[in-house]
This record gives structure tokens, sequence and C-alpha cells, in this order.
């Protein structure tokens, strides 16, 4: 039995801190939940922390400070208000893991004070290691803490890798569903609409990265975050069209043989594993059955119509800040996709020409990565 785990849960009001306050609810004995944190999402977090009594709750928009602060005063709960609070609050004693589940650039920074807290890291937060998986690696490597991986491609990799310590890995294989627009030709894709693109078929996820989903620059980010989660080379990792999004992802090793982690599309499955690995925990949810699924099939990956995932690989070619520069492009031009400021296409096309016009930097410091990420976004901003 695992020893019991304060637990701090950054984004607890997005879909993936909704779903860890699941998994932490039914297991009470082996978690100590410590810390809930939202950006503006106000009502939910106090409805959370009246819910969950954690020991901290952080509201980011700092207006609504007052509100947190008075819906709570009567209870044994601190309330902090700033994105400085995120990176403090991580470094409390009374945490054991982080579950960084904040959407985009944003989870950087209180990822690296989690991390030199010596706090183990269950990663929601694909960015942090597309905008500076180098740095990100290291101060890992250093400080002696495990990153693992919430995202169910990753999950399913890591999955797969026990008691193969001294295998190489050949090649793995990242399943994508395809989103809602699989199939589509560029002209198809000409006048496709926010509500189309907020469909997708398999999983129910947060605005972002649903778009993300549907221009696959999510399985792009996804590809960059493998090279650095199990020390990739970009030719390592592939991507296949996966429609029904039951095989999460496959491992090749040198003999030719594969392994595939499957199961129903769930997130609190791997939020669940990456919580109390190496055990696994007796779980209700429904299970997988052969019968209703009597044919899985697997296409190639279209990156010629769907640009993005190019531009990942592209952006993982170059290194240094370029990942960082593409990240932040993408943040804006999603936002700007979702206030029907432009089309679905102009995502890639404005991503890409930021992505090629960045100041390139070789060897990156973490002042290097905010500096890009001001500075691509300010580009972005102005092609809109």
């Amino acid at each position: 039995m695992i020893k019991k785990r304060g637990v701090a849960i950054l984004g607890s009001t997005g879909s993936i801190g909704t779903q860890a306050l699941e998994v932490i609810a039914a297991y009470p004995e082996l978690f100590d939940l410590q810390v809930i944190t939202a950006g503006n999402n106000v009502d939910l977090l106090i409805e959370q922390a009246f819910k969950f009594k954690p020991n901290m709750v952080v509201i980011v928009d700092e207006s609504q400070y007052p509100k947190v602060k008075e819906a709570l005063w009567k209870e044994d709960i601190h309330v902090y208000c700033g994105k400085e609070s995120l990176c403090q609050v991580v470094q409390s004693t009374e945490v054991d893991v982080v579950l960084t589940a904040l959407v985009g650039y944003a989870g950087l920074q209180p990822t690296i004070a989690a991390i030199e807290a010596k706090k183990h890291i269950a990663l929601a937060n694909k960015e942090t290691l597309v905008v500076a998986g180098a740095l990100i690696t290291e101060l890992a490597q250093k400080h002696g803490i495990n990153i693992y991986p919430v995202d169910s491609e990753h999950s399913a990799i890591f999955q797969c890798l026990p008691g193969e310590q001294m295998n190489p890995i050949e090649k793995i294989y990242l399943t994508a569903s395809g989103g809602p627009f699989r199939g589509f030709t560029m002209k198809q894709l000409e006048n496709v609409t926010k509500a189309q693109a907020l469909k997708h078929p398999n999983w129910t996820m947060g605005a972002k990265i649903t778009i993300d989903s549907a221009t696959m620059m999510n399985k792009g980010l996804e590809v960059i975050e493998a090279k650095w989660l199990f020390n990739l080379t970009a030719h390592q990792v592939d991507v296949i069209v996966h429609p029904q999004s039951i095989v999460h992802s496959l491992v090749q090793f040198e003999d030719g043989s594969m392994k595939a982690q499957m199961g129903l599309p769930d997130m609190k499955l791997p939020i669940q594993y990456a919580l109390t690995y190496p055990q696994r925990l007796s779980t209700n949810y429904p299970r997988f059955n052969f019968m209703d699924y009597p044919q899985l099939t697997f296409e190639p990956a279209d990156a010629k119509t769907f640009k993005n995932l190019g531009l990942a690989y592209r952006a993982l070619e170059l290194g240094g800040n370029v990942p960082c520069a593409l990240n932040a492009a993408n943040e804006v031009t999603v936002q700007a996709f979702l206030e029907d400021k432009i089309s679905f296409l102009n995502i890639a096309r404005i991503n890409e020409v930021v992505m090629e016009n960045i100041p390139k930097v070789r060897t990156t410091s973490l002042d290097d990565f905010v500096t890009t990420d001001a500075e691509a976004r300010i580009k972005a901003r102005e092609l809109l």
C-alpha cells in the first residue's frame, strides 16, 4: 500500500483538475489534498474548497481574491492570489506531488518551483516540456524528482516501459483520434466554424486543447513532449490516426516487438496512475470489451492538410527556443479563433510565420524562454 501523499492540483477547475478531484475523493485514505488553484473560475473554486477542504487555495485573478477570501474566511483554509502564489504554495512541506493541470505556458514557472522544492510532478501541462524541455529534464535530474505523464498518450508509453529498463526504445507511436475534421481537405477546412471545431468525437476537454486537437497541434506538442519524457529523437516518434481512441499509444523495441496500452477513453485512469505509481488501484471504471469494438482501425496522419503537426516536427528539429515560439504563437492564434477573429486555417498560417521569423537561440535559459514567449506573442498579435 502506498504512503498517503499530499497533493497540490494546479488548475483544479479545468477538465483534468475536476477529474483529479474525483480520483482523490475515491481514495481519501491515500491522498491528502493540500492545494487547489484556479485562474478566474472563482465560483467553482469556492465550491471545491467547501467540498474538499484543502489547506490552501489560490485564485490567480487578483481581482477575485476578495470574493474567495470572503467566502472561505470561516474555514480553516489559507487563501492566496496572483501568479507568484502558485510558485509559493507548491513548496509547502505538506505537498509530495504536484499535478500541473494549468493550460499553456502558465504552467512553466510553477512547475520549475515545484521541482526545485523536490516535489514529484504529475504532468498534464505538456507545454512545460514543449517550451523548456532541456531545462525541465535537467532540473528534474538535479533534484532527484520524477515526472509522471498524465496525457493519455504519454501515460500509455510510460505504462508499457516497466520491466524494459535494459531494452532501448526503437520507436514510439502516438495515436490520434483525428479530431472532428479527420479526412477533410484544405478546401473543406476553409469554412469550418468554432462550434464544429469544439465538438471532439471521443474526448471531453477544455476549449483550448479541443481546438488544438482539431488542428492537430495537440499531437504536435505531444511529439515534442515525448522527446523529452522518453529521451528520444524526432525520428523515433511517429503519429498514427486511430479514430476509436482505444489504443492510447505503442512502444516498439529493437527486436521489433511492440507493446500497446489500451482502454476506453477516460482521463481518470492516467491521472490515477500518475498519482499512485508504481501501484495500480482497483477501480469501478467501465471496462473495454472487444466485442463492442470488432474493428480497430489505423491510418497515417495528414501533416500536409493539418500543418500544425508538421510545424511541431520542424520546431523540434530546429530546437533551442523555437518550440517555445511556436507554442506562444499557437496560444495567441487559438484564442483569436475562439474569439472569431481569424479563420481555422489561419491558426497554422500565423504560427508558421512567427516560428520561422523569431530570432533563434540555441542554448537557452529561463530568461530566454520568457523573452521568446513575449516576442512571439507580440508577432502573432500583429499578424491577426
